[in-house]
């Protein structure tokens, strides 16, 4: 059967973060075939696709996100059957298979690196970012690494500095050479070849750099936020014109959807950038010859449940930034502090924003863990793997609380997980929210997610229609889906206190009642209780 071009328009995809998912073989780390055997739970939530973090091989000083071979299995996760095994048994449940391919930076482990420090005149020289220091020996320029400290690493076999935006063993690739390109052109033809149907592109905008090295500028305090780095990092200090954001990165973008065109794949690409994330959004995403979708952080921020006025503000200026765009939406994921414990919600406010999730333009990705309700775990500093968090603690205790294992048996030691005593340890409290414990309660969050994910699945206006009449009054926030004949009108009291409001003219039927929403009175009036929905359907007949 030939694949739908368009089937990631809308779609909802499920991040499996391999580490912790499942352990197949008793090493306390999950894998791959760990991977194949839970499977059916992401197809029973009626996701469309998994987006599956780096399983690459790698020394793993960034969990993977430091490739030392593009074209391989680490063995810790397994080998290239065992990927093989993941993709025929996700494509036999009806689930794409999305995986993070990290093309900004290698490891310095990878034997491209390795070459290309042996010396200035090898093949692969000018396959890195290298440039001489200035004249005292310092960094070329002012540029940062998001994990601290100067971006530039001085290499003594070169007498050279080379870029790193993130650890210093993470050397950024040089985009701005048609031969690095190239290579990477053909890690992404390996793994279509295999059977993938796309990508997760990490960081996406930080492909290429300003070619005369230009310092960037200082970014006022009132322009700071801890969106892209905590708040403690000074690499909130700057406005990140020349490390990143290349107007010639779209140029690669164009070569890449080409390649992915052939084999009906879809991309999103992972925006690092507070500052201009929406309008690079448009950038990446506008027409059919770029990316398909870019990975947004407006709603991946923040310390307090998202406000109605926040979110109809976000989506206005997508409509004014990026009016051709087509952002994919997440609240959690492997980087970020889990949004139930972000934004302190009970049982009835995860529910409306889950729905809410749901009922937004744009396609979604969920993280393993955030349908069963887990909350970020507390990691002691002694068990922290994360060495972000061990370079800016306590102020900022890195990613780990949001990276423990999945949790699928209550009575199981380590929750099911693994035999063995797991990586990150698994937080008491998560085994009372264990899959086998959700699934035996009808009310759980879990099937909240199901109901959630198949209203949408059954509403085309949901998945890929225009939305229209976005309204924030007060903690009530209401809008209009429409695609084709259908328009949905959508509307949610994002409070603690019960409020009433009015609905537009027009023969509204309800729809969604399993999802809790509320009908309106026949005079328009609607009264909506606390964390309580509404969804309409015009009834033209």
């Amino acid at each position: 059967m030939k694949k739908d071009p368009n089937w990631w328009r809308g779609a909802v995809i499920y991040q499996i973060y391999p580490r912790s998912y499942q352990d197949s073989n008793g090493d306390g780390i999950g894998d791959l075939l760990g991977i194949v055997r839970r499977l059916p739970h992401v197809a029973s939530l009626g996701a469309d696709a998994i987006w599956i973090s780096p399983f690459f091989t790698s020394p793993m000083k960034d969990f993977g996100y430091d490739v030392s071979d593009y074209c391989d299995v680490d063995p810790m996760f397994g080998q290239l059957s065992d990927f093989d095994q993941v993709i025929a048994t996700a494509h036999a449940l009806g689930l794409k298979v999305m995986i993070d391919l990290v093309l900004s930076h290698t490891s310095d482990q990878h034997p491209w690196f390795k070459e290309s420090r042996d010396g200035r005149e090898n093949a692969k020289a000018d396959w890195y970012v290298w440039s001489d220091p200035k004249p005292d020996g310092t960094p070329p320029n002012n540029w940062l690494s998001i994990f601290g400290g100067s971006g530039w690493q001085w290499d003594a076999r070169r007498e050279q500095y080379y870029m790193h935006n993130f650890l210093v063993s993470q050397p950024d690739l040089n985009f701005h050479n048609p031969a690095v390109q190239e290579e990477l052109l053909n890690v992404a033809r390996f793994w279509l070849e295999r059977g993938v149907d796309g990508f997760r592109l990490d960081t996406i905008n930080f492909y290429m750099h300003d070619e005369a090295l230009r310092n960037n500028p200082a970014l006022p305090p009132e322009e700071r936020n801890d969106s892209t780095a905590p708040k403690v990092n000074p690499y909130n200090h700057q406005r990140h014109i020349y490390d990143k954001n290349h107007p010639k990165n779209v140029e690669f973008l164009r070569k890449l959807r080409t390649l992915m065109n052939g084999y009906n794949a879809a991309a999103v690409g992972e925006i690092g950038d507070s500052q201009r994330g929406l309008e690079i959004l448009g950038e990446y995403t506008s027409g059919d010859d770029k990316m398909q979708m870019s990975y947004a952080f407006e709603l991946l921020s923040g310390h307090a449940p998202l406000a109605a006025s926040f979110i109809a503000e976000t989506f206005r200026k997508v409509d004014s930034v990026a009016p051709e765009g087509w952002a994919c939406w997440a609240y959690s994921n492997h980087d970020v502090v889990r949004h139930i414990t972000r934004w302190g919600l009970n049982p009835a406010s995860s529910r409306i924003y889950t729905l809410l999730l749901m009922c937004l333009r744009g396609s979604v990705c969920i993280y393993q863990g955030e349908e069963l309700g887990l909350p970020e775990a507390e990691i002691a500093y002694e068990d922290l793997q994360d060495p972000y968090g061990k370079e800016f603690w306590p102020e900022f205790k890195g990613r780990d609380g949001c990276r423990t294992p999945m949790v699928w048996e209550r009575d199981a030691a380590y929750g099911g997980f693994s035999a063995a005593r797991p990586w990150l340890p698994v937080p008491s409290v998560h085994h009372y929210l264990a899959a086998d414990v959700a699934e035996h309660d009808h009310a759980s969050l879990v099937h909240y997610y199901r109901r959630a994910i198949a209203f949408r699945r059954h509403h085309l206006a949901l998945r890929g229609g225009a939305m229209t009449e976005i309204h924030a009054e007060g903690d009530v926030l209401s809008f209009r889906r429409i695609e084709g004949g259908e328009e949905i009108f959508c509307v949610f009291n994002l409070s603690d206190h019960p409020v009433s409001t009015t609905v537009p003219a027009g023969h509204w039927v309800t729809i969604g009642g399993e999802l809790g929403s509320s009908r309106p009175n026949p005079d328009h009036t609607l009264n909506l209780g606390p964390w309580q929905p509404s969804i309409m359907l015009l009834d033209k007949g």
